[in-house]
């Protein structure tokens, strides 16, 4: 009872934006709940509901904003969304453009094979191989956090600075360094519908302070999700934030003069 009581204490806590808004989402363990695996994720029917009910409150001006890549995005939730996938690598604009970076993956074979040496020499790992990216998720072995950190920075070294190592929950992941999710909200906020609304960014992880440092330059909102990251406004988990939608969802928006 406490911690639903704590939950709404939360959500009640954060502002519900005056003006014409528009909205970045980042997705696991923000919208869904971390799983073991990024496979064993399971996107609801009222989640789904709801995300279609914000972008029409939106006039379409919703995104999503993960790590994943859109292809994965659109077999989670369907293809009609805006997303930006690969932490900014690839973006789809809401005319269903996609932009794609040019990235010279051929760079990240050295790296991917010396992930997949580790994980066959570390059971509970798992290699996600993104293309223009490399993910090693380590849930199954947390014991092992400093170490598989270590080695992934030393694998990935030469590539530095064409390429960044970003951390997260469980993961560590080899990326192209131009492009972030800063990047891609800022590209977002060019385009119509985006263009000359307030930007709300809501995410958990490392990763997404790029999106909480693009919508501030609007004066927008950035709202953090849970232990491992800090903003101005912050909810617990997944459940508040559907909450926190729930009520966005509702409220009738303003139309700027």
């Amino acid at each position: 009872m406490q911690l639903a009581a704590n939950e709404a204490a939360a959500v009640r806590a954060v502002p519900l934006p005056a003006n014409h808004w528009c909205l970045f989402l980042d997705v696991d363990g923000t919208l869904l709940e971390l799983a073991s695996t990024p496979q064993a994720v399971i996107v609801e029917p009222e989640l789904l509901a709801l995300m279609n009910r914000l972008r029409q409150a939106a006039g379409g001006a919703l995104a999503l904003v993960s790590g994943r890549t859109i292809a994965n995005l659109d077999g989670l939730f369907g293809a009609d969304f805006p997303a930006a996938g690969l932490h900014g690598c690839e973006r789809r604009d809401s005319r269903g453009k996609l932009h794609v970076a040019d990235v010279a993956t051929e760079q990240l074979a050295g790296v991917r094979a010396g992930l997949r040496d580790m994980v066959t020499r570390h059971p509970g790992l798992m290699l996600e191989d993104k293309g223009a990216g490399l993910a090693l998720h380590f849930q199954g072995a947390r014991e092992l956090e400093h170490q598989l950190r270590a080695e992934v920075a030393l694998l990935a070294a030469p590539l530095v600075p064409e390429y960044t190592l970003l951390d997260g929950h469980a993961v560590v992941e080899v990326k192209p360094a131009a492009h972030t999710k800063e990047s891609a909200v800022m590209a977002f906020m060019q385009e119509v519908p985006f263009a000359g609304r307030v930007p709300i960014f809501i995410g958990d992880d490392q990763t997404d302070y790029g999106g909480f440092a693009a919508v501030r330059r609007y004066d927008g909102l950035a709202i953090a999700v849970g232990p491992r990251v800090k903003s101005e406004w912050w909810l617990p988990g997944p459940a508040a934030v559907h909450r926190w939608l729930g009520q966005l969802a509702g409220q009738e928006q303003l139309v700027p003069a």
